[in-house]
């Protein structure tokens, strides 16, 4: 069999989007607190390995196999990836590709766990929650005969989800299960607006971003299938974050705040985040829109924690479920018809309240399974084995307690060593 030239592409823009989890990393663990460091770089890596496995013995055929009620695929239809290994090889491209978009999904949602999550627990959790939230939600909108899709039920009633590369799979999914998990764990010790921590390594949050950046240009433009649509997908994926950047960095200079790193670093997540499901059916001007509203709106969701009283610990709702909802709707104002699918249209090009109505029912059907299913997942570990550190494990350190390991150490001028806890080096 020749490798054509989309085949080639898939597996660069696979490579790409894996490289998005450990910027992820390195994005989490700056932000976190130097004694958490360790720690939330691990989970993004825990995650990377466990849902690998699981989306190749399962999980594809979970998110992609033949129809149980719209809901799911059968997992028996590709365990372990028999039939496609047999039937059709090049198929394993796909699967990989896929496979990337489930590790990234996961690994988005322990930066809203930061500092007191067990890290067995999370082993724990991250299969089953990529197996029975993950994939079937991901099999309900892209899967063949999916519930929101073409021939699903529910598709079919109200018009199939627009959703190009995963603002309700992987944003609005990862945000609100972070909400989920945020809420059952609890605050941090002495959590307040106040206490708020700074990063501890803003050119790791800098570095991760710019990562992040990079890698999106495969995790959206990976399925493109024409130069055209390739193209416009490039550059709606420059210029979204582009504007949110500057948005975001204009709404702290009005608000009396000094234009920050770190707000340059969450307006361009932002801004990707909200183009991501519709960056093949809007144009340029749409994503520049779509970027700037994000990188408003977003700025004002993150400082919501402290009114509402969750601690959401690295802004994982304020970002990707506030963005991922913003550009799912947008597409119901924004979309053209011609790059949709010849007929439906957003609200601004004459398409009336049709595709927003079928982005809605989307948004609404991906909020209840996604909080009903990871509430139960959360609910049944931290019953049994615990999803919470101590105390005094928080006090001292998740990066000691949890992996025995510091993230920095550091020599003092008579030769003795601290570490990042602060505590002197064994």
């Amino acid at each position: 069999m020749e490798l054509g030239s989309l085949d080639v592409w898939m597996l660069v823009a696979s490579a790409l989007v894996l490289l998005m989890t450990p910027g992820l990393a390195f994005f989490y663990g700056g932000l976190s607190q130097a004694k958490s460091a360790i720690n939330m770089m691990m989970m993004s890596f825990a995650a990377m390995g466990l849902v690998a496995v699981v989306w190749a013995l399962w999980g594809s055929a979970i998110a992609g196999g033949e129809s149980i009620g719209g809901l799911f695929g059968n997992p028996a239809t590709d365990f372990g990836l028999y039939s496609t290994l047999n039937e059709a090889p090049e198929g394993l491209i796909g699967i990989g590709f896929g496979a990337t978009f489930a590790i990234i999904t996961t690994a988005l949602i322990s930066g809203a766990i930061a500092d007191r999550a067990k890290f067995s627990a999370w082993m724990v959790f991250v299969p089953i929650w990529v197996t029975l939230v993950y994939c079937p939600l991901a099999f309900m909108v892209w899967g063949d005969g999916g519930l929101l899709g073409e021939g699903g039920a529910v598709g079919d009633a109200v018009g199939e989800a627009v959703d190009y590369a995963g603002g309700l799979v992987v944003h609005m999914c990862a945000g609100l299960a972070a909400l989920v998990l945020a809420l059952i764990l609890g605050k941090r010790r002495n959590f307040t607006e106040r206490s708020s921590h700074r990063p501890h390594n803003t050119p790791f949050v800098l570095l991760g971003a710019s990562l992040l950046w990079f890698g999106w240009f495969g995790f959206n433009g990976g399925a493109a299938a024409e130069a055209g649509e390739a193209g416009l997908i490039w550059v709606n994926t420059l210029l979204a974050p582009a504007a949110a950047l500057v948005v975001w960095l204009i709404t702290q200079r009005v608000r009396g705040e000094k234009p920050t790193a770190l707000g340059a670093a969450s307006g361009i997540v932002a801004g990707l985040v909200a183009i991501t499901p519709a960056c093949a059916h809007v144009d340029p001007v749409g994503a520049i829109i779509i970027g700037a509203i994000s990188g408003f709106i977003c700025y004002l969701a993150v400082g919501l924690k402290y009114k509402l009283g969750f601690d959401d610990t690295l802004d994982v709702v304020g970002l990707h479920f506030v963005a991922g909802l913003w550009g799912t709707v947008a597409i119901g104002l924004l979309g053209r018809a011609e790059l949709i699918d010849g007929e439906r249209a957003g609200l601004f090009y004459g398409g009336g309240l049709g595709l927003m109505g079928s982005q809605v029912v989307a948004v609404l059907v991906t909020l209840v399974f996604t909080v009903v299913m990871t509430a139960i997942i959360a609910y049944a570990i931290h019953a049994t084995i615990g999803f919470r550190v101590t105390s005094d494990v928080e006090t001292v350190g998740i990066d000691r307690s949890e992996h025995d390991e510091d993230a920095y150490i550091f020599e003092t001028v008579n030769g003795a060593s601290k570490t990042s806890a602060g505590a002197p080096r064994e």
